[in-house]
């Protein structure tokens, strides 16, 4: 059974940094197009569909929404592979990095990262990760009426690679922080590696999401026509949960800025009847 606790925590602090959402399993493929809702209690995207199946293809005409998304100009767009991306939660510094992957199928990591006293931190690596994510344009503006995506969280682009490292560390105090020897630090509370030896793109350790906002609301006074998909589709840079302690236990009376309270606030709407 899963940490439910560790994996809503480690979720959150990448979120706080990034605006992006960490995959606390990356070998489970996450795909742009994924559609579906947010567990409150584990932070994990639970998936119902995807908007380039058939079967959602075959509901979209059904329902009289007009969009072949098999046409090329609607499917996911591939980025250039980049350069390792390293991210950690705010509060942890980093130190020297090496990765040299060609030494073994599990890669050879050095690395030194500096934890802030009695909080957690969380650390990503994705090797040479490749971003994939939907056409900005018509294909959003057209598919929010679908019955399917009513209050859903849709996975607009994903981060694959062929190797990644996750780590987030225990709330001890050790009196000045503490560096690391990656992997091998007994103040581990979770790590997990992999590599892919082939270099195949089977990891997703990171994507981003976006969230159906109620547009029958605005319709109602005329303001449809006038509608972007930045207003249909809203980015969701704070989990549907209250402040977290370091534990990973909601506690709704921790201080937060005014910028984290109204997009947590946002996150919130609905949650309740997901």
């Amino acid at each position: 059974m899963p940490d439910t606790p560790a994996s809503r925590k480690f979720i959150d602090l990448i979120l706080q940094t990034s605006s992006k959402w960490a995959n606390w399993d990356p070998p489970i493929e996450i795909k742009v197009g994924d559609f579906g809702t947010v567990n409150r209690t584990s932070g994990e995207l639970e998936v119902e569909g995807n908007i380039y199946d058939a079967a959602f293809r075959e509901s979209l005409n059904q329902q009289g929404l007009v969009i072949d998304l098999s046409d090329p100009s609607f499917q996911p767009i591939k980025g250039a592979i980049e350069e390792d991306i390293i991210m950690c939660s705010i509060g942890v510094r980093k130190g020297d990095f090496t990765l040299k992957p060609e030494v073994s199928a599990s890669a050879s990591v050095k690395a030194e990262f500096q934890f802030q006293d009695g909080k957690r931190g969380a650390v990503l690596v994705m090797h040479k990760p490749q971003q994939e994510y939907i056409p900005q344009g018509r294909l959003l503006g057209v598919i929010h009426k679908a019955n399917e995506l009513k209050d859903k969280y849709i996975v607009n682009s994903t981060f694959t690679c062929p190797g990644y490292y996750l780590y987030l560390s225990n709330n001890v105090t050790t009196g000045g922080g503490a560096s690391v020897d990656w992997w091998t630090d007994a103040q581990a509370a979770f790590s997990r590696k992999a590599f892919d030896r082939a270099g195949q793109y089977r990891y997703t350790p990171l994507y981003s999401l976006k969230r159906r906002q109620n547009w029958l609301q605005r319709a109602f006074r005329g303001e449809e026509e006038h509608l972007t998909e930045e207003d249909l589709w809203r980015d969701c840079p704070a989990g549907p949960w209250d402040p977290l302690d370091e534990d990973g236990n909601e506690d709704p009376l921790i201080d937060e800025t005014d910028e984290d309270f109204s997009a947590r606030q946002s996150a919130l709407e609905g949650a309740d009847g997901e």
